[in-house]
């Protein structure tokens, strides 16, 4: 059973969507958490957060200026942490295509920065979040993340006899989160059309308390290497056009560069590596047949069939139009209409 008491946390991109919520949840489930770091880059953000999670009311809380691309700052957050979250990132998928090198240094060096921060400290875990971007990836945005994941997998490799394990989780869209699609079409349902970059086109779906709950299964039952993703639901663009505004219209405005048409979160070649356990998989790292066995035992899981993928457009799973309302109900706007 995870018990965060006692424990000291630090958050990398803490004040973002999923930052927020996870210390959130850390101070609900476990009030007696020794110290929970926020570390991130904008100083507003931070102040802003400190006006609902301050260090007054919660003696845990401690909040770090400071970017992942830092190394010698993050090493010195990493003093005395027990386990890093690392959520920070660059995500906007346009924005990275114009802007490449910028991704790479905060995507890829950063989580090198954070892996070895964490090897040269006494950190025990470490868990670091991926997107469905980072499977078969045909942007730039998607190619550093599935670089990242490769470092925090193979630095499971380097740890020598540290006492560490580094995992990954990988899931799809968050349902409310910024830049997200539903509360940009809930703002733009205002001018009375809304844009469909294409009529088939699909997505995952999860919410923040669910890519939650994924973090704390993996530094509950992680063994170090694995990338765990969460069975998860899909939906069609045009169910959450109409789902938000069925008085709108709709315009088709073509798919944005290195934009997919359907999300992959496991590819076919990963089918040789994936095991299935309960409400999750998980892509293992490349190891003998016995490795594979170890782990497979340790979460009572079965390999997927060899050819298995896990793809938006074929998921088994899908969300109605009533179905996305009554998300769009409890996750974002209490006052949304079903």
């Amino acid at each position: 059973m995870l018990d965060l008491n006692g424990k000291s946390i630090l958050v990398t991109g803490g004040t973002g969507s999923f930052g927020k919520k996870l210390i959130e949840t850390i101070l609900l489930k476990y009030p007696k958490v020794k110290r929970l770091v926020v570390y991130s880059r904008d100083e507003l953000k931070q102040f802003e957060m400190a006006q609902v999670f301050s260090e007054i009311k919660y003696p845990a809380m401690r909040y770090f200026i400071g970017d992942v691309r830092d190394y010698p700052r993050f090493k010195r957050a990493c003093q005395g942490i027990d386990i890093i979250v690392h959520a920070a990132a660059l995500k906007q998928v346009p924005a990275a295509e114009y802007n490449p090198m910028e991704f790479i240094k905060t995507n890829i060096l950063g989580a090198e920065n954070v892996i070895d921060s964490a090897l040269g400290s006494n950190v025990q875990k470490v868990v670091a979040l991926s997107t469905d971007k980072a499977a078969a990836p045909i942007n730039l945005y998607g190619a550093t993340k599935l670089c990242s994941d490769k470092l925090f997998v193979a630095a499971n490799n380097i740890k020598g006899s540290k006492d560490i394990t580094f995992s990954v989780v990988r899931y799809g869209n968050v349902i409310g989160s910024r830049g997200s699609v539903i509360p940009f079409f809930l703002n733009k349902c205002k001018e009375g059309v809304l844009p469909i970059t294409h009529a088939e086109m699909t997505r995952f779906n999860i919410s923040l308390e669910e890519g939650i709950e994924l973090v704390f299964f993996a530094l509950e039952n992680a063994l170090g290497g694995e990338i765990f993703v969460p069975k998860i639901p899909s939906y069609k663009i045009t169910d959450v056009a109409k789902a938000v505004a069925p008085e709108c219209k709709t315009e088709i405005v073509g798919i944005r560069p290195g934009e997919k048409l359907h999300e992959e979160m496991i590819t076919e070649t990963d089918s040789y590596q994936t095991i299935e356990f309960g409400k999750y998989f998980a892509i293992l790292p490349s190891g003998s047949d016995a490795q594979r066995e170890k782990f497979t035992n340790h979460h009572k899981a079965k390999p997927v069939t060899i050819g298995f993928k896990y793809n938006s457009g074929t998921n088994s799973e899908w969300l109605s139009v009533e179905d996305i309302r009554a998300q769009i109900k409890k996750y974002i706007d209490p006052q949304f209409k079903v």
